[in-house]
């Protein structure tokens, strides 16, 4: 357990990297190893924080808190290191739990790993004495690689985790109360017949076969009650259950809705790692399910113990021994719930994820099924899909197997159960311990026991299910994104365009792609960023955009840091013309005013025009509101690439980005694309990526990258002069062309040949 400080006995600890004054408790016999600053929270908002390490434990004090916790070192104690996405990590864990988390950006990594090496050092000293004096330290850990993928391990998810529902349950909380009030009146309601079947068999049924006569009155009373009880229980039931539905309704909406729409908040790298099948599955089938346990089974698992319990009353009233017969199987039904139910939490796991690999490779090919058809690749598609539908087949076989022991096996016990309630009874009736009417109330109350008995062994199954796909839904939800909200952003108005990157590093995991950057872009300026593929351009491109954070340094507009800002008021502020654009299932005008929705026709036609699209959208058969197939079929790259630079144009932005706007297309269609971007460019802060370097002659500057750093920057001109990177570049592409167009005249003077020698040949 943590243990808990004031500052009130603190005394100050070393110099800090922050302009924070840290304060620390320490024991008189403690010394300092190593200290370091965290500056995210658990929301990866900015926030201050310490973390020290002594000669004896942990101590911290987390971010916006006041008081500090210290964690003893001792054995089996670990520190875990993760970096990713310009987010670092540490995790303390003993045998028994995860005991807490700190998180960082990337800046303060090497404090991080100097702590984490020093934390290792100390653990073997607690355990096999101080290192004598001269011996050498264990190297510094290796940066390890990204975050796992989640949902790699193999513990199976507790039933608790249903619990987390009632984040969404919360608001329909007093509806959930009507509908279980409803519940235990009707359940109440369905034990007043066996109840009555008591009189009707001593006092009407027996009496009449001695010879006495039937009091018509009395039977048409206890009929009346048998009737009125089924009506009662009948409203009820159908009261509780349309409630309970609606509630059940709601919440999978509310759960569904939440979940995509955090899903939206996530950075890219999150998107990196995942499959768009398993997430739709996420979304879709696990929310289904988890809606039918909430409206079917926990409303039958509810009415199941609220009939145990009262039957067991009913019946310890009527006859306390008969009673106790009666619950024989139960410790044999409970024994065989709990060996089964670790097994089937574990197997519907993998059913889950192997379902989502089925849904995978359908959201692989149906959007590529152009290219699936072009390689005349259908079979092995098929082959891929029978694979993994084999793969679901064998993991919900293995399950049915046990499943289909387990079911039987308890009907069996509550079969034996109801034999020996019998056996008993009849006994009992025949020392006269009871009447015959007792014992056939007893049998009908058993009977109804043993149903739900053996109904609520049968929830088990369906429980584990539910649990598995909570489980998976917030994997989702307690993701939190490595890009995160400025807690107090600063108001973004207008944006002028000046752009200045001062000392930019990232990397992905341990590999760096960015390294030390420095680049200042004016209003208006058009920057040219050329280099090999792998040199870092579309990265820059994405931290210029903020689907990431710099791990050092800043990338600051008009002065402000991005991440000061908040990210919707920063990207509103930019236009991306990506090489392959992608356009939304919808009408050409709906596509072009994706960004501003609001957009009028004539604003949605100026863009268009403006973008050299017009004459092309006017030729379709409904104009503007001609359907766009799903990601743009039915459209040529060129007019998709028009259409995604109207898009840009019609939320008029300052600071333009155009990666290989014109790479994917022929010649005469990229002088139509470029006279639109000519349009696009003018006036506007633009940073533009291309492969052909004669597409960036109009560019200012332009920069050179190679290996995540700028190593020149000039006009073309001047790069030329220099006969540098830049140089190598532009006359490795000068052969390459003039190789082409010598290979294609060869071909051209190949296909004339033969019609010259006909000719001759006539002549």
């Amino acid at each position: 357990m943590p243990l808990s400080f004031t500052s009130a006995s603190a005394q100050a600890v070393g110099p800090s990297s922050s302009s924070e004054a840290y304060e620390v408790p320490l024991r008189p016999s403690e010394n300092v190893r190593a200290a370091l600053d965290v500056d995210l929270d658990a929301r990866l908002n900015f926030a201050q924080g310490r973390l020290i390490l002594t000669n004896q434990r942990l101590v911290a004090q987390f971010p916006d808190a006041t008081e500090w916790q210290g964690w003893e070192l001792a054995p089996g104690m670990a520190m875990a290191h993760l970096d990713h996405a310009g987010v670092g990590t540490l995790e303390l864990r003993n045998d028994q739990a995860l005991l807490a988390t700190w998180r960082f950006t990337l800046g303060h990594n090497p404090a991080a790993l100097r702590l984490l090496a020093e934390f290792d050092r100390a653990l073997a000293e607690q355990t096999a004495g101080p290192a004598a004096p001269g011996q050498v330290a264990a190297d510094e850990p290796d940066e390890p690689e990204a975050d796992e993928e989640e949902g790699a391990d193999e513990k199976p998810p507790s039933t608790w985790t249903l619990l987390r529902l009632w984040r969404f349950a919360h608001p329909y909380r007093w509806r959930l109360l009507a509908g279980f009030l409803l519940t235990l009146a009707g359940t109440a309601a369905t034990l007043v017949p066996p109840y009555l079947t008591i009189p009707l068999m001593d006092d009407v049924l027996i009496p009449f076969q001695d010879g006495k006569q039937i009091d018509p009155r009395y039977v048409a009373l206890l009929l009346s009650g048998l009737l009125g009880s089924a009506l009662l229980a009948w409203g009820l039931g159908w009261a509780k259950t349309y409630i309970l539905a609606l509630v059940s309704e709601r919440i999978g909406a509310d759960l569904r809705t939440t979940t995509y729409e955090h899903l939206l908040k996530l950075s890219l790298e999150y998107f990196g790692g995942r499959r768009t099948g398993d997430l739709l599955a996420r979304i879709g089938s696990e929310t289904d399910r988890i809606n039918v346990f909430l409206s079917l089974h926990l409303l039958d698992f509810a009415t199941d113990v609220l009939m145990i319990a009262m039957t067991a009353v009913i019946l310890f009233s009527i006859d306390p021994s008969l009673a106790l017969v009666t619950l024989v199987p139960l410790p044999f039904i409970a024994w065989m719930i709990h060996q089964v139910r670790d097994r089937l939490r574990t197997g519907f796991e993998k059913i889950d994820r192997v379902w989502a690999e089925v849904t995978n490779v359908l959201s692989d090919t149906i959007p590529g099924i152009r290219v699936v058809k072009a390689f005349a690749q259908e079979d092995r598609e098929a082959q891929r899909f029978r694979e993994a539908n084999r793969h679901n087949l064998a993991v919900n076989d293995r399950l049915n197997r046990l499943w289909s022991l387990f079911s039987p096996s308890v009907t069996l016990l509550t079969e034996i159960g109801l034999l020996v309630v019998w056996a008993y009874g009849i006994w009992l009736v025949s020392r006269h311990a009871i009447t015959v009417g007792v014992l056939t109330a007893f049998l009908t109350y058993i009977g109804r026991f043993y149903t739900r008995l053996d109904s609520m062994s049968r929830i088990v199954s369906v429980t584990q299910k539910a649990a598995s796909g909570t489980k998976r839904i917030f994997e989702i939800l307690d993701h939190v994104s490595s890009v995160p909200e400025a807690p107090h952003p600063v108001p973004l108005p207008q944006v002028a365009g000046r752009i200045e990157l001062d000392g930019v590093s990232f990397r992905y995991g341990n590999r760096s792609t960015i390294r030390d950057l420095n680049l200042r872009i004016e209003p208006g300026e058009m920057i040219g960023l050329v280099g090999h593929s792998g040199s870092g351009k579309s990265t820059l491109v994405n931290l210029m955009c903020r689907f990431y954070d710099v791990a050092e340094g800043s990338i600051r507009v008009d002065g402000i840091d991005i991440r000061q800002v908040a990210l919707a008021d920063w990207r509103r502020h930019i236009g991306l013309v990506l090489q392959e654009p992608f356009l939304f299932f919808g009408t050409i005008a709906e596509n072009i005013a994706y960004g501003k929705p609001e957009a009028s026709r004539a604003e949605i036609v100026a863009a268009a025009r403006a973008a050299h699209a017009h004459e092309f959208i006017l030729r379709l058969p409904q104009g503007y509101d001609s359907l766009v197939g799903e990601r743009g079929q039915g459209l040529s790259g060129g007019e998709r690439q028009r259409i995604s630079i109207a898009r840009a144009l019609l939320i008029d932005p300052r600071v333009l980005i155009l990666d290989e706007a014109t790479a994917s297309v022929d010649t005469e269609t990229e002088r139509e694309i470029q006279k639109a971007l000519d349009n696009l460019v003018r006036g506007r802060t633009t940073i533009a990526i291309a492969h052909r370097l004669s597409t960036l002659r109009k560019a200012n500057r332009l920069v050179v990258m190679d290996k995540g750093r700028k190593v020149e920057e000039g006009t073309h001109e001047q790069l030329i002069a220099q006969r540098g990177a830049y140089w190598r570049l532009y006359e490795a592409q000068a052969r390459q062309e003039k190789a082409e167009r010598d290979r294609m005249l060869v071909v051209d003077e190949a296909v004339l040949a033969p019609a010259h020698l006909t000719r001759e040949s006539r002549t």
